[in-house]
């Protein structure tokens, strides 16, 4: 069964989307040019699966299965089209012909195009937010909803963006035709921020009843091995993949048996993964001597610091703090100000950090997310500001938007109700 041997044959629409449909895009869209075109026909193939499969049962090649439907989809809707056309031809005369599909050629879908279609999406004719927002929605099966949260905008900005960058790409001749070798290291930048949020997506599920989406998460890291494998000098890219070893390595010590988040302080390290801890720490000692220090290279030395560290207690905290301090003047953002307010608050109190975390409660990147608001009501506890935290506690699970999170969140705000033991 290979990589989708985990499918049910009654596997939802929706689960089949997730894991299998990204693929059969990238697939079509490289064979047929057309991404509206391709999603249609995919979850038109989704479809006839969901019908068929429980009957039939799976398919030795799930995805070569759903690529042959698809592609019959879509060429049905071009022949459609093309007839369409021809008999408003005989009324109107046009200024143009429809292209025609290629030719059919034998069944590349054992190929994963999905790499080489991150990189061809990544077109220069879209805007940097443009090439992430299409990629994220169409090529890593991420919900309009899910990259808006992802990228810190509005659901309704997310869609017209989106919809706004396939229009963008109809207009151009060819759009996925191979970059020139003077486009690939900005496309590969694009594809790297693309890898690390469907990644954040999987490690840090933003929606659902789990704290982790795994499959989603090894799809990430999958595809970051396949960059690096390709492109083993660049420095980000190692970084990177890094990063996503040693966050993923902790993946077991993240839930309770009942599925309950266990925050980092919690986690009992002895179930985090030695290997990947291994492999990424060998990856950062790697990389962090050679040259230009990046962001991913930044974070995956603060994972690596953790990662290091036996217990919360023992955390070079001050190493966190600084670290943060360089990714704040390589990639500032509010997320890192925030994140760097943590460390903060280890090495110099809980105050410190409340003076950074303060001015970003009503970031517009930030106020409709639930984690400004955890991270202020943790402080302020810390402080023992009580009440203040127990409110702030409630406000982050309202906002949250993981059923965990919203239980964690909620957890916390009940015990603030008790009066304080000792």
């Amino acid at each position: 069964m290979g990589r989708w041997g985990g499918l049910s044959p009654t596997a939802s629409p929706e689960d089949l989307w997730r894991r299998v449909a990204p693929q059969v895009t990238a697939a079509l869209v490289r064979r047929y040019g057309d991404v509206d075109r391709a999603e249609d026909a995919v979850q038109e193939a989704l479809l006839a699966a969901d019908r068929q499969w429980p009957l039939e049962g799976l398919p030795d090649d799930p995805k070569a299965w759903l690529v042959r439907v698809a592609s019959r989809r879509l060429v049905d809707a071009w022949r459609s089209d093309t007839a369409r056309a021809a008999r408003e031809d005989r009324l109107v005369p046009r200024g143009g012909d429809l292209v025609a599909p290629p030719a059919d050629h034998p069944d590349r879908s054992a190929h994963d195009d999905s790499l080489v279609l991150l990189l061809l999406c990544c077109h220069p004719a879209l805007t940097r937010p443009s090439q992430v927002a299409l990629t994220l929605r169409v090529l890593a099966g991420l919900s309009t909803a899910q990259v808006a949260r992802a990228l810190l905008v509005p659901e309704t900005t997310m869609a017209q963006r989106i919809s706004r960058a396939k229009a963008t790409l109809r207009e151009l001749d060819a759009p996925f035709a191979p970059p020139a070798a003077a486009e690939l290291p900005d496309r590969v930048a694009a594809v790297t921020q693309v890898l690390y949020l469907v990644f954040t997506e999987g490690h840090a599920a933003t929606t659902g009843d789990r704290v982790t989406d795994v499959s989603l998460a090894q799809e990430a890291i999958r595809l970051t091995r396949d960059l690096h494998r390709w492109l083993p000098e660049d420095d980000e890219v190692t970084g990177l993949l890094a990063l996503m070893l040693l966050s993923h390595a902790r993946r077991r010590a993240r839930t309770t048996p009942y599925g309950d988040l266990v925050p980092l302080a919690e986690q009992d390290r002895r179930l985090w993964d030695a290997g990947l801890v291994a492999e990424g720490l060998a990856l950062v000692e790697e990389v962090l001597p050679r040259g230009r220090v990046g962001a991913y290279q930044l974070q995956a030395a603060i994972a690596a610091v953790h990662a290091e560290a036996p217990s919360s207690q023992d955390t070079d905290w001050a190493q966190v703090a600084a670290l943060y301090a360089m990714l704040a003047d390589v990639a500032p953002s509010p997320v890192v100000t925030l994140n760097r307010a943590v460390a903060v608050a280890e090495v110099d109190g809980p105050t410190a950090g409340l003076a950074m975390v303060e001015p970003l409660v009503e970031h517009p990147a930030l106020r409709r997310g639930h984690r400004v608001h955890a991270v202020r009501a943790h402080l302020l506890e810390r402080a023992g500001r009580r009440e203040e935290a127990r409110e702030a506690f409630v406000r982050a699970a309202d906002l949250a938007t993981s059923t965990p999170e919203q239980r964690h969140l909620r957890r916390l705000a009940q015990a603030l109700t008790d009066p304080p033991s000792g």
